[in-house]
């Protein structure tokens, strides 16, 4: 049975793999994969791809044949964060304890390794997929759909439109849907749409992974007001400071982690209709919970 420390360690050493190989068949500079093996390989939880392997492990797949295109969600995330700190977006000078891309390597290599990673984490699907053309296929439509207008951009547009303004619930949670939601779910939809399981178990897994994305929105903007610099490894209070719309600034605190606290437990009965139990899930549940209410 593997831990999340297994299937980080996994991850992160596919993920050197991946740049060594490639870095070295780069016919020019090697300083765009130098920008986008940094911000790919800063120091992180890997949520989204332990995810990815756990729930192939539960649907009874080969996680070596699913470690593409789980690396390939932390390629898209890593895409994501660069774009998302720029100066013109978020302008944050720290990820994850280090100075961002674009600190490290200017705007525009920054702008540019954002762009190289978006594509890269497609070409790692279509190169090392095990499965057959069909469901690579699949899984390459599925990284195209939320990586673009239709997923984590839809979202960051609507997120950055809604700044300085008084939004609605439904627009915060359409932002927080593909900001953050879409990213989540793409890691149970991998698993799902690459294994034979019955369609209750998929539906009840993509309910899972859409309630989960939301849940850790309504996290992330609790420990944005909550926590300091150094515990979060990027600017504290950000959200405030850029005046941004969040489960806090429209509920208050108290009333956020009450929201928090509502879809964990949701999450939690999803699981147990399931009937699928897992120790990865439940530490990944009871780890944001702790830090919640510390």
């Amino acid at each position: 049975m593997k831990t999340i420390i297994d299937y980080k360690s996994i991850v992160e050493s596919k993920l050197k793999e991946y740049f060594e190989e490639y870095k070295a068949n780069s016919s020019y500079s090697s300083k765009i994969w130098d920008a986008m093996e940094y911000t790919t390989l800063l120091p992180g939880k890997r949520l989204r791809a332990i995810m990815c392997l756990e729930t192939a492990r539960l649907l009874g797949l080969d996680i070596n044949k699913i470690l593409p295109p789980a690396c390939s969600l932390e390629i898209m995330h890593a895409y994501s964060l660069i774009h998302d700190d720029l100066p013109c977006m978020d302008n944050d000078d720290l990820r994850r304890g280090k100075p961002t891309n674009h600190k490290v390597f200017g705007e525009a290599i920054a702008v540019l390794a954002g762009d190289a990673l978006l594509s890269f984490g497609a070409q790692i699907i279509a190169d090392k997929s095990e499965f057959n053309n069909d469901v690579t296929l699949n899984l390459i439509k599925e990284y195209i759909s939320v990586s673009g207008a239709l997923g984590i951009i839809a979202g960051q547009v609507a997120d950055i439109e809604a700044e300085n303004k008084k939004i609605d619930f439904e627009n915060l949670k359409y932002i927080h849907k593909y900001k953050t939601g879409a990213l989540f779910k793409c890691s149970f939809m991998f698993p799902i749409l690459a294994s034979a399981s019955d369609k209750q178990t998929k539906d009840m897994l993509i309910e899972f992974a859409e309630n989960f994305g939301i849940m850790f929105q309504v996290y992330d903007d609790i420990i944005d007001c909550t926590l300091t610099t150094e515990q979060l490894g990027k600017t504290a209070g950000k959200d405030a400071i850029s005046n941004k719309m969040t489960y806090v600034s429209l509920f208050g605190l108290n009333e956020a982690k009450n929201i928090f606290t509502g879809l964990l437990n949701k999450n939690r009965d999803i699981l147990s209709k399931l009937s699928i139990h897992s120790d990865i899930y439940e530490e990944i549940l009871h780890s944001l919970d702790k830090k919640v209410y510390s």
